[in-house]
C-alpha cells in the first residue's frame, strides 16, 4: 500500500517516497482500476491534475475544474467520470475520462443558486463534496443546506434539503441510508426517507466544525475540528460508542483501510496512524510530518 497526502503546503507527498510539487492539492482520489491519482488544485482558477502512480508521480494530463476552488474530487466506479466540488462558487463539474485515465470530451459543468441563514457562511451555495451513489452525483452544499442531486449527463434532481444552518460537508451512504456531517451546526444527520435522526458529532460542549464523515462496518466515523477529536457513532442509531483525540490539531480529513485510520491534522502539520481495536481508534505511536495536510489517500 501507498500513502499519499495531499494539502495546502508545497505539493502531494508518498509516505516513504518523494514530494511532488503542484500548487494546493487539496484533495485527492484514485482510478478504481488503472494506476492513476487525481488532485484538486485549490485555487481562486480551480485546476484538476492527473498522475500516473507507475513509480514516481508523473502528469498524465489537467485541465480547469470549472470553478472556484475545488476541495474535492470524486471517480465514478467505472472509472468514466470524474466529479469536482468548486467550494467558492458552488459549481460542480462531471469530466469524461478516457481509457488511459486521462480527461477527454467537453466537462458538464453544475453552477448553482441559493444561500442559507448564516450570513458569514451561506451567502451564496458552496459545493464541498462529490459522491457517486445509484449512478446519481450527490453534491454537499454547504452554502444551501442541500443534497444536490444530479444524473451523469448532468440533468438534475430534486435535492435531499437538511435542517437550515446546517451546513452539510460531507456524506456517506449505506444502501438507502444517508450520512450527512453538519459543519456548521456540529451534528451528524442520518437520512432514512423523509425521516431525520440528529445527533451531536462531539461530547464536547464547545464549538466544533465537524469536517469529514466515513462510513465503516457498523459504524460512522466523524473528525471534529475544535474539539480536535474522531467521533465514533453506531451507524443504526448514531449512539455513541467512543470519542478520541485526534492526535493533532484540526483533523479535517481521514483515512481508514483494514484496521488502520490515518488522520490529516491541519494546524499542527502531521498525519496521526491509529489501529482499530473493535472499531475505536487507538493511537499507534506512528506519525508523518507533513504541512498543512487536508487529504490522506491509502492506494
Amino acid at each position: 500500500m501507498k500513502l499519499y497526502i495531499g494539502g495546502y503546503g508545497p505539493g502531494i507527498f508518498t509516505v516513504g517516497g518523494e514530494l511532488t510539487r503542484v500548487a494546493s492539492p487539496s484533495f485527492l482520489a484514485a482510478h478504481p482500476t488503472l494506476p492513476v491519482l487525481y488532485a484538486a488544485g485549490e485555487l481562486e482558477r480551480g485546476w484538476l491534475t492527473a498522475y500516473t502512480t507507475q513509480g514516481a508521480l508523473s502528469p498524465l494530463d489537467e485541465r480547469p475544474s470549472e470553478g472556484d476552488s475545488p476541495c474535492h474530487v470524486a471517480v465514478h466506479p467505472s472509472g468514466s467520470l470524474l466529479a469536482a466540488a468548486n467550494y467558492g462558487d458552488g459549481t460542480a463539474s462531471l469530466h469524461r475520462l478516457d481509457e488511459r485515465g486521462a480527461f477527454t470530451g467537453d466537462p458538464i459543468v453544475l453552477r448553482h443558486v441559493g444561500s442559507g441563514p448564516d450570513i458569514d457562511r451561506q451567502a451564496g451555495p458552496h459545493a464541498h463534496q462529490c459522491v457517486f451513489h445509484d449512478d446519481v452525483l450527490h453534491v454537499a452544499d454547504l452554502g444551501t443546506d442541500e443534497i444536490r442531486r444530479y444524473r451523469l449527463d448532468g440533468a438534475p434532481l430534486d435535492p435531499i434539503t437538511l435542517a437550515p444552518g446546517s451546513g452539510p460537508r460531507h456524506l456517506a451512504f449505506d444502501g438507502d441510508r444517508l450520512y450527512v456531517a453538519g459543519e456548521l451546526d456540529g451534528t451528524v444527520t442520518l437520512v432514512e426517507g423523509e425521516r431525520r435522526t440528529v445527533v451531536p458529532a462531539s461530547r464536547d460542549s464547545g464549538q466544533n466544525f465537524p469536517s469529514h464523515l466515513q462510513l465503516d462496518g457498523d459504524f460512522v466515523y466523524v473528525a471534529n475540528r475544535g474539539p480536535n477529536t474522531v467521533s465514533v457513532l453506531r451507524a443504526a442509531d448514531l449512539t455513541v460508542v467512543a470519542e478520541v483525540p485526534s492526535g493533532g490539531d484540526w483533523p479535517r480529513h481521514f483515512a481508514i483501510t483494514g484496521d488502520r485510520l490515518y488522520v490529516a491534522n491541519q494546524n499542527s502539520g502531521e498525519v496521526i496512524v491509529f489501529t482499530l481495536k473493535d472499531g475505536v481508534p487507538e493511537p499507534a505511536g506512528q506519525a508523518y510530518e507533513v504541512p498543512s495536510p487536508a487529504c490522506v489517500l491509502p492506494v
